[in-house]
Formats: structure tokens, C-alpha cells, sequence
């Protein structure tokens, strides 16, 4: 089931046409993105492949995927990016993105204090100038790909 006005939906109903940094990775009940408004690479969103909006209505099933993506996507953005932990962050309130999604945020040894922690949403909604391009997010999704050791075929996680 999608919802007319989520942005998530909008683009898991257009799923074979979608850029590489629009689906790194995906399996029966995730897909993965990243960010299309971020300063910091690497910054990837977790998302449920059909419309829920909030944690407890999500099946058994998504629930065990969820566990298993969150740790292989940072083990994935360790190896390709360095950072010493990720971020898993999940809050769906802006307008249009009520659906349930989870950012999981490389955190490099140099990051600034005053942007750590919760801190670290200053580097999403960047300017246009600042934002990681697509070009550079689609090269990380290939690396991120290979890492998870995945073709662009659908994956069951172990």
C-alpha cells in the first residue's frame, strides 16, 4: 500500500527506474538510499518498502530485516568511509516523510563537536552548493554495493 503524498512511496512505486544512490540495497522489505539533501557522505536512509509510519506497525519480518541492515550498512560505511561508529536515528515527522524511515549516519573520528550526537542534522537540509552530488553518492553506492557484497539483484539478508 503506498500513500498518495509521501515521498517514499513516490519513489518505491518507480523502484527499476531509480538512480544507484536511490537503491544501494534492498530485499523483500527494505530499500536503501542515501540522503539527497546531505553535507556528509554516506549519509544513508533506511526505508520500509511499503507505507508505515510508525515502528510498532511493523511486521516481525521488518523487524528482523531492520536489525540485520542497520548492522551490515555500518559495517558497510566503516569500510568505505573510516568512521569510528554510525548514527541510527528514526524520528518520520517531517512533511511528506511520515513514513517510517532510519538514518544511519557515519560518525568520523574528526567531526566536529558542536556537530555530534543529535548535532549532526545540521549537516542534513544542506544548501544546494554543500550537498553531497549525485554523482559522488552514486559512486559510494556502487562501493557500498560491493561492500554488502550484492549485486543490483533483490538480497535476502543472512
Amino acid at each position: 500500500m503506498t500513500h498518495p503524498d509521501c515521498h517514499v512511496c513516490a519513489n518505491e512505486a518507480r523502484f527499476d527506474a531509480l538512480p544507484p544512490r536511490e537503491r544501494i540495497a534492498h530485499d523483500a522489505h527494505w530499500r536503501v538510499a542515501h540522503a539527497f539533501d546531505s553535507a556528509l557522505p554516506g549519509w544513508l536512509v533506511l526505508l520500509p518498502r511499503r507505507h508505515v509510519t510508525a515502528v510498532h506497525d511493523l511486521t516481525d519480518a521488518e523487524a528482523v530485516a531492520l536489525g540485520r541492515w542497520q548492522v551490515r550498512l555500518s559495517r558497510a560505511l566503516r569500510d568505505e568511509t573510516g568512521c569510528v561508529k554510525t548514527y541510527v536515528m528514526q524520528f518520520a515527522e517531517a512533511a511528506g516523510f511520515g513514513h517510517v524511515h532510519f538514518h544511519v549516519v557515519p560518525r568520523s573520528a574528526d567531526l566536529p563537536d558542536d556537530q555530534r550526537g543529535p548535532a549532526v542534522f545540521a549537516l542534513l537540509g544542506a544548501r544546494e552548493g554543500d550537498r553531497v552530488t549525485e554523482e559522488r553518492a552514486d559512486r559510494l553506492a556502487f562501493a557500498l554495493r560491493a561492500l554488502l557484497g550484492r549485486s543490483d539483484a533483490a538480497e535476502t539478508p543472512e
